[in-house]
């Protein structure tokens, strides 16, 4: 049960209302609620199309636009290349996914979906990364500038700016510093 806009309230607990939540555990709630929303989100996905949420991402942004490359797919994703090109490794191994040198120029390779692709994505939710970026898009500027200098500055202030924005919940490619093996 949640209270009203405050904490989940289980056996034995007292709700708390959102207005008495410091600033901290607001913040903290709201961070825990995105990533309770992705694993659930990759959960669903793995059992229902057999890919996680995050490959199913990638997969329904090629297909906007056939013929991409990396660096493309990589601006379409708000990652970075490294990570875009992890998911996509995965997604051509299991089929999903065509890699052809582009006819424009061969060091380039063109990125497209193929029909099973096209057939996983027939059937597959929206996913939560959709959901976000929509969200972040329909704030107004101001909010969005707001939103990601306290986002970056909170990431400094925890020592945690220098850990690599991989695409969530795909296995990174080496340890985080001070880690073992760990996932986003």
């Amino acid at each position: 049960m949640t209270s009203r806009l405050g904490r989940r309230a289980g056996p034995g607990t007292i709700a708390i209302p959102r207005e008495r939540l410091t600033d901290a555990a607001r913040a903290m709630d709201s961070l825990r609620r995105v990533v309770h929303a992705l694993r659930i989100a990759t959960r669903a996905s793995e059992r229902t199309v057999g890919l996680s949420a995050a490959q199913l991402f990638v997969l329904r942004q090629l297909s906007a636009t056939s013929g991409q490359s990396l660096s493309d797919l990589a601006a379409r994703t708000r990652t970075t290349q490294s990570s875009i090109s992890e998911v996509v490794a995965r997604l051509v191994r299991n089929g999903l996914v065509n890699r052809t040198p582009s006819s424009k120029d061969r060091r380039r390779a063109e990125l497209s979906l193929n029909a099973a692709g096209e057939a996983v994505l027939a059937n597959a939710p929206e996913t939560v990364q959709e959901q976000l970026l929509r969200g972040f898009e329909s704030l107004d500027e101001r909010t969005r500038r707001a939103l990601v200098t306290s986002l970056e500055s909170w990431l400094t202030a925890s020592g945690l700016d220098d850990v690599a924005p991989t695409l969530f919940f795909e296995p990174s490619k080496g340890p985080l510093k001070g880690a073992d093996e760990r996932t986003e």
